[in-house]
């Protein structure tokens, strides 16, 4: 009977790896970590492109907030560090000015204002930022006022480019990299080493040689600003591909610039015909009154100044437009169903293979050229070149702008809440609600996914994160389900190809670094998932597939090529922008007359950002922003807590709560093996029994942590929990989660290298076990320094620690239908195998679809189906890290 062992003997000993350290992965650069590749870099063939200019007359290098005092205008760090957080915290004016308002506390504090009003002046008056300030235009439309609030775009540009914590980031030209000699196989992450970059410089440089191509990315969605009453904001965002699309994402960068809030018009006088046209004319005119600057300035340059006081001529160039389907409808003035980009008729947008030609820019420039030759052959005009008639398209007289190829996929609407929420619908009628719900109640916990424990079909108002979430869980609800219309075994696994197919096309458009090998799998995913999805129409749940955001699916190959990986234009930082810039800011107004109030609030948000930045620098303190280099994985950290969750737990309750049923076997074995490193796994069975362990209690822990570092913190990305069954504060029975994991056999980060264990207990050894098995082994062993009667051994002594685990059968060959491993519980002369072993050989978790049948068993649940299920799936989609790892072979 192999009931227990110990890791570390014999033929089958494991091998000690970083904890958390991803490495690099074997086989094609499809599973490849870039950092540790070797690139082979082709620079821009032009030298000057780039490079810096000399400063212009009259301009010297000058040091800011040269006063004494670093918080000036504030007297003290004390008095600055409440002024930020009244700010920054986000609470009322009115209970900061009540807080001050009470006897003592100002005086106390020794702060020269004494209410927000005060407050606000000093930062009015006082405090500098290289942000530009709001204006207001009024522009009348139809006999209505509407106002218009904007931002000067250069000034824009230009404080992004002086701000001294990006300057080091920054890039100014292009590059190509490869990852071969031969330049076949090429590597596209940032902006710049994209084709839109490398081929605006030499368009560029046939102009103007030399200058610094500044790559301009625009975002606008309408949002809402209350849940109640019907109040909207419609602001337009900016920000440039000179910065890592790393830093450009994280809003504490402050990356990303609101350049102004649109109108919104009801133009309820205006007949219902025309009001849509009348919209569209009015956010035309208002975005070509703001981005007009660009025309001179992206023709003939601009000096700028960095953070590091160089100067360079830019050329600041509108390069993408960032946004959701009406709003690409709107900026590009193609009719709804249609696709923006290419000329595909709208009768056959989803089912073609390979997309129809981009529109033509300079067909469609003669059609709005037409707009003085009366109405009439205006409409008649634009309808047969495909547009419609607007006026003045804001991107017409752009400088090295194509609108029709500027159009950048949107993972977010076009993927999570496009296809992903289709696919889910058809999938309900495939197999009903009640079984697809049955069957996510049933799936086991794990860190990494959101557990749907009412089921998906009843879930409303579903946002991106939960499609995200759902399409984590997709493919494991239908595996082997049965459908309820007439069907075959072939059209069964065509439904499961289909899903298959979409879920690798996802999970590979999302790579945050791409080469002509991954790019080419993306397009193998899209040609098999269009094979395979016409089973819908054969099981009459589908008629046709003539869905613009499905055939957006076309365009993803080309767009990263052009402009780079989807993480450069997200539309989802957009949404994100709305919290801070819209939602925040309304919030702080009395919400009436509210846009000159979210202004003003803005502004002194950002005056307050760049005076900390300021005291950083001048007390030599910058912030150090840490761009990671580009890679398909993150590095991962195991890190433990200083202190056991349970100090002292019996071997009986290790049995009986944390179901480690075989404890004291697997630990006489782990520790066997540890005395005799050279013994056979099948002498250490043998001779285990040696060892007689003494009842003692063990500390325990419950949960194993991966962390990824980042500047100043760490973010934990996974983690594995192994707990008992417990009550809560209402004294509600709690089930025990004991989480599986992927246990490390070599140093080799590949499928085959990897074991799926479920752990039920993490622990360390007591130090009178250490003392009387352990002392020589040197990971083990009591310090040289340290006698056995010193008390404090428990405290200074590293532990390390352990896992008891449960083990499953090694990965096999994947299924043919879904391309999943399925493994099983190992089981030797019917008892379970377990083991302990150091938790460093835990690479990480692991989520599990259950083998449910063509029904799920209706006594499973959640906690218990580990325990009852024979068979499982692995689910390499739990998030990108998986996904890479199980498809690197």
């Amino acid at each position: 009977m192999d009931a227990g062992g110990g890791g570390g003997g014999g033929g089958e000993d494991f091998e000690a790896d970083d904890a958390g350290d991803d490495g690099p992965i074997n086989g094609e650069f499809t599973g490849e970590d870039i950092r540790f590749a070797k690139l082979f870099t082709v620079e821009f063939p032009n030298e000057n492109a780039g490079a810096p200019i000399d400063p212009p007359d009259g301009d010297s290098e000058h040091s800011e907030n040269a006063d004494d005092n670093p918080w000036a205008p504030f007297n003290s760090q004390l008095e600055w560090e409440i002024a930020k957080w009244a700010k920054l915290r986000r609470q009322g004016s009115t209970a900061f000015s009540d807080l001050l308002a009470i006897p003592g506390v100002r005086e106390r504090l020794g702060l020269s204002y004494s209410n927000s009003r005060e407050l606000n002046k000093i930062i009015d008056d006082e405090l500098t930022s290289r942000r530009p300030r709001f204006q207001r235009t009024e522009v009348v439309v139809q006999n209505e006022v509407c106002e218009l609030y904007y931002r000067d775009i250069i000034e824009c540009i230009r404080s992004l480019w002086a701000d001294k914590d990006l300057t080091p980031h920054l890039i100014f030209k292009p590059v190509k990299h490869y990852t071969d000699a031969e330049h076949k196989n090429r590597v596209y992450h940032d902006m710049h080493t994209a084709k839109w970059w490398w081929e605006t410089q030499l368009a560029l440089d046939g102009e103007a040689e030399g200058g610094t191509v500044i790559p301009i990315l625009i975002s606008s969605d309408k949002t809402t600003l209350t849940t109640f009453g019907g109040k909207s904001a419609y602001p337009i965002y900016m920000t440039i591909g000179n910065i890592p699309k790393e830093l450009r994402r994280k809003p504490s960068c402050h990356a990303q610039i609101l350049l102004g809030y649109l109108p919104i018009a009801s133009f309820e006088h205006v007949p219902t015909a025309s009001r849509r046209r009348t919209r569209t004319n009015l956010f035309h005119y208002c975005v070509n009154f703001i981005l007009s600057p660009l025309q001179e300035a992206g023709e003939n340059g601009i000096n700028l100044q960095s953070g590091d006081n160089v100067w360079r001529r830019c050329h600041p160039i509108f390069a993408t437009f960032v946004g959701d389907y009406p709003e690409q409808l709107l900026v590009t003035c193609i009719k709804t169903g249609e696709c923006p980009l290419c000329t595909a008729k709208r009768k056959d947008i989803g089912s073609s293979l390979h997309h129809a030609p981009y529109r033509d820019l300079e067909t469609i420039s003669t059609a709005f050229d037409s707009v003085n030759s009366g109405a009439t052959i205006f409409r008649r005009t634009c309808q047969d070149a495909g547009v419609k008639p607007v006026q003045n398209p804001f991107w017409r007289h752009l400088p090295y702008f194509n609108i029709y190829q500027s159009i950048t996929p949107d993972v977010l609407h076009q993927l999570y809440q496009g296809v992903v929420k289709h696919l889910v619908s058809w999938l309900r009628k495939a197999y009903g609600d009640a079984e697809i719900d049955a069957r996510c109640r049933r799936l086991p916990p794990n860190h990494q996914l959101r557990q749907f424990l009412k089921g998906i079909t009843n879930l409303s108002r579903v946002t991106g994160k939960e499609h995200a979430q759902i399409s984590r869980i997709l493919l494991g609800i239908i595996i082997d389900a049965k459908p309820l219309q007439p069907h075959t075994t072939r059209r069964a696994k065509d439904l499961v190809h289909a899903i298959r197919n979409f879920l690798d096309f996802l999970f590979h458009v999302q790579y945050p670094i791409h080469t002509t090998t991954t790019l080419r799998d993306l397009l193998t995913d899209l040609n098999d998932f269009h094979k395979h999805k016409e089973v819908f129409i054969q099981l009459g749940i589908r008629k046709n597939f003539n869905i613009p955001k499905l055939h957006s699916l076309e365009h993803y190959f080309d767009m990263i090529q052009f402009y780079g990986t989807t993480d450069n234009y997200n539309t989802e930082y957009t949404e994100r922008l709305h919290i801070d810039f819209a939602k925040e800011a309304f919030r702080s107004t009395n919400m009436k007359d509210e846009f000159p109030q979210m202004t003003l609030w803005l502004e002194r948000r950002e005056k307050t950002f760049e005076h900390e930045q300021l005291i950083h620098h001048h007390l030599a303190r910058p912030a150090s922003l840490s761009v990671r280099p580009p890679s398909l994985q993150q590095p991962w950290r195991l890190t433990m807590t200083k202190r056991p969750t349970v100090n002292h737990v019996l071997v009986e309750d290790l049995v009986s709560k944390y179901k480690a049923t075989h404890f004291e076997q697997a630990l006489s074995r782990f520790i066997f093996a540890r005395q005799h490193p050279l013994y056979s796994w099948r002498r250490v069975e043998q001779e285990a029994h040696e060892i007689v362990l003494p009842d003692v209690p063990y500390p325990v822990y419950h949960y194993i942590k991966f962390v990824v570092d980042h500047h100043l913190k760490s973010e934990t990305v996974d983690i594995i929990h192994a707990k008992p069954a417990r009550s809560d504060k209402r004294g509600r029975m709690i089930p025990p989660r004991f989480d599986t994991a992927l246990l490390s056999q070599s140093g080799n980060n590949r499928p085959r290298d990897y074991q799926v264990v479920q752990v039920h207990a993490i622990f360390t050894l007591p130090m009178s076990i250490v003392s009387e098995f352990l002392a020589d082994d040197p990971d083990f062993g009591i310090p040289d320094n340290l006698s056995s009667s010193n008390t404090s051994i428990e405290e200074d002594r590293s532990p390390i620690h352990l896992a008891y685990v449960d083990m499953f059968t090694k990965f096999g060959t994947v299924n043919d239908v879904h391309s999943l491993y399925q493994i099983k519980r190992l089981v030797k002369d019917s008892e379970q195998v377990s083991r302990i072993v150091p938790i460093s050989y835990l690479h990480r978790s692991v989520h599990l679809f259950p083998k449910f049948g063509p029904r799920a068993d209706p006594s499973w649940t959640s906690s218990n189906v580990l325990d009852r299920c024979e068979h499982f799936f692995v689910n390499e989609f739990s998030d990108r890290n998986m996904y890479v790892l199980l498809n690197s072979d």
